[in-house]
């Protein structure tokens, strides 16, 4: 288990210059990330900000929080890191090592070959175990599960420009390749991966 710095609840930018700024990010600088910035990005997509009531930064259908975030940190991805996938725990707000080795390129590969995704240090993987939110909600769920993974990347744009990092957005990939290019658990199906780094070049 890895512990996390504790986040920052006050930053240097305004939410509304961080909208401004906000850009797709598709060209990234190798330079890795540090600890305390990983952390911020975690915490802003869906870390807790009540610990008695385990509310998280974004809105939940029922507050049940169907997703979970994965992260393939590529080889000197983050300070002090080493190469895997990760999987963030929000209540403990720690990772756990679920895979080791540097997994990006097969993460690009199952996204339908846009390679252009590995040269991000590191990627977040959202997703969704179903049954937490349809259990209640049934068909109906499926789409509260959807409009969560909206708010819970926004999030982790908007953290991403306010941290002075870029971030790209893919939703085209195989869905049981990718599972299987991160070993992910059965029933944590994927639905979106967010590449992040340093921006190399002019952002969309």
């Amino acid at each position: 288990m890895i512990n996390l710095p504790k986040p920052a609840f006050k930053g240097r930018m305004s939410l509304e210059e961080a909208l401004h700024c906000r850009r797709t990010v598709r060209t990234f600088a190798p330079i890795p990330l540090r600890v305390d910035q990983l952390s911020q990005l975690l915490w802003a997509t869906y870390g807790v900000t009540d610990p008695q009531w385990g509310v998280k930064t974004a809105p939940s259908a029922g507050a049940l929080y169907p997703l979970d975030c994965y992260l393939a940190i590529g080889e000197g991805g983050v300070e002090g890191l080493a190469a895997g996938v990760y999987h963030y725990l929000p209540l403990l707000h720690t990772l756990e090592t679920t895979t080791s080795g540097d997994r990006r390129r097969e993460v690009a590969r199952a996204s339908l070959s846009q390679m252009w995704m590995a040269e991000a240090p590191i990627m977040a993987i959202i997703t969704s175990e179903y049954k937490r939110t349809t259990g209640k909600y049934r068909e109906r769920g499926i789409r509260y599960v959807h409009m969560e993974v909206g708010h819970a990347v926004e999030n982790l744009f908007l953290q991403s420009v306010a941290l002075g990092l870029g971030a790209g957005i893919v939703g085209a990939f195989d869905d049981k390749a990718m599972a299987e290019a991160l070993a992910l658990p059965s029933g944590h199906e994927p639905l979106l991966i967010v590449p992040i780094g340093h921006p190399l070049g002019h952002p969309r």
